[in-house]
């Protein structure tokens, strides 16, 4: 077979035409600068910008909190204008506030920039995934594992060339880790402004009036994630099953040095076979999730990988180094596979449970539960470490309550829109919004 025809092979697998294969590129770009810099961020506030490490936390930690605000922010303008130009405003600003960071030593305003950055950074993960879902329909589930494969390969391509440059060490070694991200969101928001803009449900729910009956009354409101009861009970869900994140990239770290025999140098090389097992098989793996249905029966074996990663942590402590070694291998693979398979049902299920008139806001709030794990994770999976061996299990034993709760508000959930969606046709003929969205489980 020739290039060409490979190539077009290949084309004719991705979801989402060219503007599908083009959002890929701006994915693998993006990570690839962020992967440059985030390695870096705290050397550089500590060494360049001269703060101390308590000045770094508060830093980290509060444009971490603003930062949760911009996946509501988004979601709720993704609403009302064209998903392409607010993108393209979060790339340009992630751009100055990085850019900014070059001119100052002060700490008020490192943090101020560093607030912009963040919130810029969460509203733009989730116009990403709400572009990912308008440009590949019914098959978006598998658009959206190779959005991730592509991400993982540009993080670990980006960190290893950051890990180069932080080898030297100096002032313009930093800055230029610095510059590598700047160059890449300009870059980004390059390509996007090629995108199409692809259909808005929402915008041709508000703004469009039909023939008959219905043309007599007003365009219906647009759903309100804030008084939706059951979505917001899901993204509170969803909160905690995003803990795998903070165990692999805090709490296996810290586990290695402080309560195991393990070299220290184990610690890199589980993150490497993190990026590794991601590539591999987040995309075989989105078949299993391309349905909602498919989707929640996902988080019984998503439950099973993250007692087991628990489990071996906690045999990780009770051995020599060869136990620990091995423990602690078996603890990354599995707690990767329970990541891999959330994000592939966390993708459909946040979609499928969104209303078409209020996507954008629904997957607003959906993005809050990433935002809120990133902050009270760390804190948590600390608190674990603080408290012992034992400690794993019950964290374990938490997220089985947390997936069983998710399970049946799922369940009740769909049951109640295929309802819905059965008495549609009488609704709308005299007009009536169909309810549900609105109330509680």
């Amino acid at each position: 077979m020739s290039l060409r025809r490979k190539r077009s092979a290949l084309y004719a697998r991705i979801p989402g035409g060219a503007d599908g294969r083009r959002m890929l590129w701006i994915a693998l770009i993006n990570k690839m600068g962020t992967g440059l810099w985030m390695g870096a961020a705290a050397l550089y506030f500590t060494l360049v910008a001269g703060l101390s490490v308590a000045e770094v936390g508060v830093l980290l930690g509060v444009s971490g909190a603003v930062g949760i605000a911009g996946a509501p922010l988004a979601g709720h303008l993704a609403d009302r204008f064209p998903v392409t130009r607010i993108l393209i405003g979060a790339q340009l600003q992630q751009a100055a506030a990085l850019l900014a960071l070059l001119t100052t030593d002060d700490f008020a305003l490192l943090l101020l920039y560093s607030a912009v950055n963040s919130l810029a950074d969460r509203g733009a993960n989730v116009l990403t995934k709400l572009y990912a879902a308008r440009i590949a329909g019914p098959d978006r589930t598998r658009y959206q594992a190779v959005q991730r494969t592509v991400s993982n390969a540009g993080w670990a391509v980006g960190g290893l060339a950051g890990a180069c440059a932080l080898a030297i060490g100096t002032t313009h070694a930093y800055q230029a880790l610095l510059l590598g991200n700047v160059v890449s969101f300009l870059a980004a928001a390059a390509l996007t402004l090629r995108c199409a803009e692809p259909p808005s449900p929402s915008r041709v729910v508000s703004g469009s009036m039909t023939a008959g009956p219905v043309a007599a009354t007003a365009p219906r409101p647009a759903s309100n994630p804030w008084r939706d009861r059951s979505f917001l009970l899901f993204t509170v869900t969803e909160a905690a099953l995003f803990l795998d994140d903070a165990v692999l990239q805090v709490g296996i770290p810290l586990w290695i040095v402080h309560a195991t025999d393990a070299p220290h140098g184990l610690a890199p090389l589980l993150m490497v076979l993190n990026c590794v097992l991601v590539v591999c098989c987040q995309v075989p793996l989105s078949r299993f999730g391309s349905t909602p249905e498919r989707a929640r029966a996902l988080l019984v074996p998503l439950a099973a990988c993250f007692v087991v990663g628990c489990a071996a942590l906690t045999a990780s402590a009770f051995g020599g180094t060869g136990l620990a070694v091995a423990a602690l291998t078996v603890a990354a693979v599995a707690l990767t596979f329970a990541e891999i398979l959330h994000a592939i049902a966390s993708w459909e299920l946040s979609i499928a449970l969104a209303p078409g008139d209020a996507q954008g806001a629904y997957l607003g709030v959906h993005g809050l539960s990433s935002s809120a794990q990133r902050s009270g994770g760390p804190l948590l999976v600390t608190a674990v470490i603080a408290a012992g061996p034992l400690a794993w299990p019950v964290l374990g034993a938490g997220v089985i309550v947390t997936v069983a709760a998710q399970s049946r508000l799922v369940r009740k959930r769909l049951n109640r829109q295929r309802a819905e969606a059965s008495r549609a046709p009488a609704d709308h003929v005299v007009g009536v919004r169909p309810a549900g969205y609105d109330t509680g489980s």
